[in-house]
């Protein structure tokens, strides 16, 4: 087993797998093919939504939700067998990236296996004594973390992962489902065999306490209100007041536009925020933290995915923004000042009510962003004098001397991002 420290974590970016859209077979092997493409477009972490077989008893559509497992130790056939899977963990981490399983602590499906070998592992609807349903939710039932032997159960499961197929960590879905002093027992058991990047489907503004455990979670609560921003256009104060609350939130912030679950359910970023789905994606990179994909997020992709039956994502020879996404994840990756322990400061300019600017510092390097939160063309006069030197444009590549220039053109939800050249 590989021993490495989590120094990755904090300069990762995590690409979510769709493996049912996104391609014809919906196999490991259709999507191994992808992996040239987005080792070139620097996709570092590859997060695998569930692998594990669906149930059938109350399956939805015909397909099934991923969410709704049957065996936390087994291989969904929909995508191949265990060792299609085990032999893809291989040949991705050769090629360089890292590899982490979405995980279901909270519930299972309603013919899980431990419905039949251990059912005293499940709560029980007090109304009727039967499982109880998840909340809102008429395919999965929820599991008894009361029950010790369950708790025991549900890591050797996790371990099962981590020592078969050498996995990296896990992506945990609705961690905030589960109790605490779970998720503390099984990272002290599963960070023994190799230290693992936990990634928690929780806010840290809403469920602080969870961050104890998990290094990086969802923030949730920026991406409504950026949506709500676009839709509404309310003062861009009101949003840095929800960015300073995340600076003071513990754990790594991971941000995003879209995942699995906004695709289908809330329409893509293009139904969310419109023109500025490009510009958010450039803050998703840039700002303290680390940025999630979604499968086909590089098309870009303009439709809602299906959840619960087939829906191929709809790929060309070379998607329209990989370049741009390619910018943006090779400096997220390899410059310094955009780890995400470097220094962020707010850049102050005669543009301050539409226009987000802020510097990223570490050591020598440093990487200047403008962001326009406004749908009017923005012409702003740096106000600070820190800004200085020579940088160069990350997408257009000019250079420019802010020793002299000192005026900045923005169009509507435009963006620029400066690199300090050194020179």
């Amino acid at each position: 087993m590989k021993t490495s420290n989590k120094e990755w974590i904090c300069s990762t970016n995590v690409y979510e797998v769709n493996l049912r859209q996104y391609s014809e077979s919906g196999s490991f092997w259709a999507f191994a093919e992808h992996l040239p493409r987005l080792k070139d477009m620097g996709v570092e972490t590859l997060w695998f939504m569930p692998i594990t077989p669906i149930s059938v008893l109350n399956r939805k559509g015909t397909m099934g939700s991923y969410y709704a497992c049957s065996d936390y130790t087994s291989v969904n056939p929909e995508f191949g067998n265990f060792e299609d899977f085990r032999s893809l963990v291989k040949k991705a981490q050769e090629m360089g990236f890292r590899i982490i399983m979405d995980w279901v602590a909270n519930h299972t499906g309603l013919d899980h296996v431990w419905t039949r070998l251990h059912p005293d592992w499940y709560k029980r609807d007090e109304m009727t004594g039967d499982f109880k349903r998840a909340s809102g939710m008429d395919d999965i039932i929820e599991l008894d973390y009361t029950n010790k032997d369950m708790r025991k159960a549900m890591i050797e499961a996790m371990n099962f992962w981590v020592t078969e197929c050498d996995i990296d960590g896990f992506r945990c879905d609705l961690a905030f489902w589960v109790q605490l002093d779970f998720w503390v027992e099984a990272k002290a058991v599963l960070d023994t065999i190799k230290p693992l990047f936990w990634l928690a489907e929780s806010d840290p503004l809403d469920h602080p306490e969870y961050m104890q455990v998990f290094d990086a979670a969802y923030t949730w609560t920026w991406m409504h209100r950026t949506e709500e921003f676009y839709k509404r256009s309310f003062s861009l104060y009101e949003l840095l007041q929800v960015l300073d609350r995340y600076q003071q939130a513990p754990g790594i912030n991971a941000w995003f536009t879209s995942n699995h679950d906004e695709n289908t359910w809330n329409g893509t970023e293009y139904d969310k925020y419109g023109d500025a789905a490009k510009m958010l994606a450039v803050f998703s990179c840039t700002w303290q933290g680390i940025p999630l994909i979604y499968s086909g997020q590089e098309l870009p992709n303009h439709k809602r995915l299906l959840f619960f039956e087939k829906d191929v994502i709809e790929w060309n020879e070379q998607p329209a923004l990989h370049s741009f996404y390619k910018a943006l994840l090779h400096l997220q990756r390899f410059n310094p000042a955009l780890r995400c322990d470097s220094k962020l400061s707010r850049v102050h300019s005669s543009g301050d009510e539409k226009v987000l600017s802020y510097l990223r510092i570490k050591d020598t390097e440093e990487v200047l962003v403008f962001l326009n939160f406004s749908a009017n063309h923005v012409r702003l006069e740096l106000l600070d004098n820190r800004i200085t030197g020579n940088f160069k444009e990350l997408f257009t590549r000019e250079p420019v001397d802010f020793a002299k220039k000192r005026v900045i053109v923005l169009p509507a939800w435009g963006f620029l991002v400066y690199i300090k050249t050194n020179e």
